[in-house]
């Protein structure tokens, strides 16, 4: 039964014109009718932008060449998105729909609909080329899902202008390796009267495509790390996760930095992958290439999670075939609820508790280029040396003085790649000696000396 609030808004917009409906709903908050995102993007086209409701010209339309400029940028997340592409389209193109990559400006730079429809499309603008942005176009379901960075469904009269009245869109976000937005994945058709029914499945659709684009692109840029993919017991997305052969994390994605509360600082300075969950360290001591199903649980307790540890690729494995790259990355996400149910590792006895070994990792990293000693760090979590020795080799898998060199290399590998220091004034900033006491350690991990690394990175 209709509220009283949605009868007076009916009575009052029996007979308006779509964009009088439009400002009526925007300047009458109490009468919204719409989704908060279609809500929220009707005021930002009404008053930020100042598009014109009743505009019925063409959406703008690039030319060719303007469409190579704006598609090299994306041309490794095409390749990684082609699949999903043509999967998706060949489950909707029996309903007419046409399949967008777009950039985050809203410039669709690939697309899969019927050709033999192409002056329709063209006409409405859902093409390749075409420039879907809400500051031009108002709400859309390309333009709205950059503003809001969720997925969001645009149908009919939910369009800001009047002319896009006649289409249906559905559109999804794709986040890169870094949780940064670099495309929309949208399928867009003229309205029709099976859409009610069809639209939330579509939608549906459009977001898993949209989630394995991302992963393939999370796996293929860490390809030369541990992937681990892990699905929370509680209805919330499955993450994803970078971890080194020490079990720090590298990366994480989009959804991993939400839940786990990480972000590109806290990366940089190094958090171990014990700070985070509670798994069992000897799947990083297996060999071979195949995926490994496993549990993992919070720090600190909580339910069992279902996890897959993916080893990382060799470089000789990408130099034998490009395929067999390309199915390294394949999407997993969707297998994690149908693992087989991998016993949880037996509870860990003698290490460090997570919030100790945070403590002192997070020390270790803010003083590098000091003396630290083995006394000073068993202090700080209050156990003699021999006994903190033991605990943080078992809650890190690595020796106390192994794991302070390893840190003390990584840093030196970015000051070779990301500044123009010396090499003396590297060494002493991330604790060594001297230039040859640096020299030694980094061509006993790398094989080529620091000098020789910085030249190849330049």
């Amino acid at each position: 039964m209709a509220t009283a609030v949605q009868r007076s808004l009916n009575s009052m917009t029996t007979g308006l014109s779509h964009g009088d409906r439009v400002e009526l709903n925007v300047n009458s908050e109490n009468l919204q009718s719409e989704p908060e995102e279609i809500f929220g993007s009707w005021r930002r086209c009404l008053l930020d932008y100042r598009v014109d409701a009743r505009n019925f010209a063409a959406p703008h339309i690039i030319t060719q060449n303007e469409l190579k400029v704006f598609r090299e940028p994306l041309e490794n997340i095409l390749i990684q998105a082609q699949e999903e592409i043509d999967r998706l389209y060949a489950v909707l193109r029996k309903h007419s729909y046409v399949v967008l990559l777009c950039d985050r400006q809203g410039v669709a730079i690939h697309h899969r609909g019927d050709e033999a429809n192409a002056g329709e499309f063209k006409n409405w603008g859902i093409w390749v080329g075409g420039v879907w942005s809400e500051e031009t176009e108002g709400t859309n379901g390309i333009g709205t899902c950059i503003a809001e960075h969720r997925p969001v469904l645009v149908h009919g009269d939910q369009h800001f202008r009047t002319r896009h009245t006649g289409l249906s869109c559905a559109g999804a976000p794709v986040f890169d390796a870094h949780g940064e937005l670099v495309a929309v994945l949208d399928v867009s058709r003229v309205a029709s009267e099976e859409d009610q029914g069809l639209l939330p499945v579509v939608l549906d659709m459009v977001t898993v495509a949209a989630r394995a684009i991302e992963e393939r692109l999370f796996r293929e840029h860490f390809r030369h790390a541990w992937t681990i993919a892990a699905l929370p017991s509680d209805n919330e997305p499955a993450l994803l996760l970078a971890v080194d052969e020490h079990q720090w994390i590298l990366g994480a994605d989009r959804i991993a930095r939400d839940i786990l509360g990480l972000n590109d600082d806290k990366l940089g300075n190094g958090v171990p992958l014990s700070a985070a969950f509670e798994f069992d360290r000897s799947i990083f001591r297996q060999g071979g290439e195949r995926d490994i199903p496993a549990r993992v649980k919070r720090a600190g307790g909580g339910a069992w999670w279902h996890a897959l540890f993916t080893p990382p690729l060799s470089k000789s494995r990408i130099a034998r075939s490009w395929a067999e790259a390309s199915v390294y990355s394949r999407p997993r996400i969707s297998t994690l609820a149908h693992l087989p149910a991998a016993e949880p590792p037996a509870p860990s006895r003698g290490g460090l508790p997570p919030v100790v070994t945070q403590r002192i990792c997070e020390y270790i990293e803010s003083h590098l280029e000091q003396k630290i000693g083995l006394e000073g760090l068993a202090a700080m979590a209050g156990l003699s040396t021999h006994h903190f020795a033991r605990a943080f080799n078992q809650s890190m898998g690595i020796p106390p003085h192994s794991y302070l060199l390893s840190r003390r290399l990584d840093r030196a590998e970015r000051m070779l790649r990301d500044t123009r220091l010396p090499l003396s004034e590297i060494a002493v900033a991330t604790g060594f000696s001297d230039q040859s006491h640096l020299a030694r350690h980094f061509r006993r991990r790398t094989g080529m000396s620091p000098r020789l690394a910085r030249w190849k990175d330049r």
